[in-house]
């Protein structure tokens, strides 16, 4: 119970490696990871047959991909979980160095997959998409640069955090991939907010983005076709938006029964970007609110135990990887449900999809090695002068 309240025993030096992770980690929140996964194998064994079968597979043979992906993904997360905060940093230095080269090259090494964007490595036996590792790598690097600038004759951090995240949007939305576009620029500019920017300058940006958005729909024929059907009051019912709104209405408040629906016949991308409608007709509201409130309890728990974070460093990167972690969720759900425009994005821990799970696993990990409890005062004792 004082766990519950407070949050895990801080750290004693000298302690072995698991009993100290152990202790300090946040498990609740290590417990709703886990509990997404098993909930997206439950809606991937309804989702993906019928996909399977057309395309000439095993029945389970996504479901069999995506338990051995979500393994790897759950290993990753809890080897970065025990992890420092500057190893962390490290390993994310290379890592988003490795996904930005990665990023620029898509254009000449990369695929579409027949999607009309090339956003994939194809491997033969997997593909990768470069863009999943890069956010939680710049997110990191990001957040060091922040930090940095705000050090006595620091480096001029935020101009090249900034610098560097217009770099990545620019590559992102060459593909097109405005919605991951969308996502790496919302992260840098929440750490941005946390560590002290003026609203003047917030608003300015917000008021760039419109533009950008602006001569996005002008300029680009798949932006502009997903703004126009998003905002078209008639859904065509042979889309994916009309088969996904049709499956949650179906639904209702306890779904229509396991095995029992029908748009996963219809849906080709029912097992990744339109998951949430399987889970709204086969199991109904209920399972869809409790899938709420697993994100947002991953979000808030991490947020209010980095509230408590002296370092910098670590307040600007955890809140970063919480706040995209959420919002990647809620764009998710968002189109499934029409209250926003066709993103591509996959639902972490849920969707399949091994880029998505294994990177998903990466970023979490950082997220709850950042929130360890760690041997230091409250942040509040640091402003009331207490701290020292």
């Amino acid at each position: 119970m004082t766990e519950m309240v407070y949050g895990a025993v801080p750290e004693r030096a000298g302690d072995p490696i698991l009993p100290k992770w152990w202790r300090t980690i946040d498990k609740w929140s290590m417990s709703c990871v886990l509990i997404l996964f098993v909930i997206g194998l439950l809606l991937g064994l309804a989702a993906s047959p019928p996909l399977a079968a057309r395309n000439g597979f095993e029945p389970f043979h996504y479901v069999s991909r995506q338990a051995v992906f979500g393994g790897l993904a759950l290993i990753a997360m809890l080897l970065t979980s025990m992890m420092s905060p500057t190893v962390v940093r490290r390993l994310a230095v290379l890592g988003f160095l490795a996904a930005f080269v990665g990023l620029a090259f898509l254009p000449f090494l990369g695929t579409d997959f027949g999607k009309g964007a090339v956003r994939w490595y194809s491997l033969g036996f997997a593909s990768v998409q470069p863009s999943e590792f890069l956010k939680p790598g710049f997110i990191v690097v990001g957040a060091w640069m922040l930090a940095a600038s705000q050090e006595i004759n620091g480096p001029p951090g935020t101009a090249w955090s900034f610098a560097l995240c217009v770099a990545i949007v620019l590559m992102l939305a060459l593909q097109p991939d405005f919605g991951q576009a969308c996502l790496v620029l919302f992260g840098w500019g929440v750490m941005y907010f946390v560590a002290g920017a003026p609203m003047v300058l917030l608003v300015g940006m917000a008021g760039l983005v419109i533009l950008g958005g602006t001569l996005a729909y002008s300029n680009s024929e798949h932006f502009a076709r997903r703004i126009d059907g998003f905002l078209n009051p008639d859904v065509d019912p042979t889309t994916q938006l009309g088969y996904a709104t049709n499956a949650i209405r179906e639904g209702g408040l306890f779904g229509v029964g396991v095995g029992e629906g029908q748009v996963k016949w219809s849906l080709p991308d029912a097992h990744t970007d339109f998951i949430v409608a399987v889970a709204a007709e086969e199991y109904g509201l209920v399972l869809v609110l409790i899938i709420i409130a697993l994100y947002a309890s991953i979000v808030v728990r991490s947020l209010l135990r980095l509230m408590r974070e002296r370092d910098p460093f670590i307040r600007l990167a955890g809140t970063g990887l919480a706040c995209i972690f959420g919002v990647q969720a809620m764009i998710n759900m968002g189109v499934a449900v029409r209250l926003l425009p066709a993103k591509g994005m996959t639902l972490p821990f849920v969707s399949y999809g091994g880029s998505s799970l294994i990177a998903g696993g990466i970023a979490v990990g950082m997220l709850l090695a950042f929130t360890r409890t760690r041997p230091q005062g409250e942040f509040a004792d640091l402003l009331r002068g207490r701290g020292r």
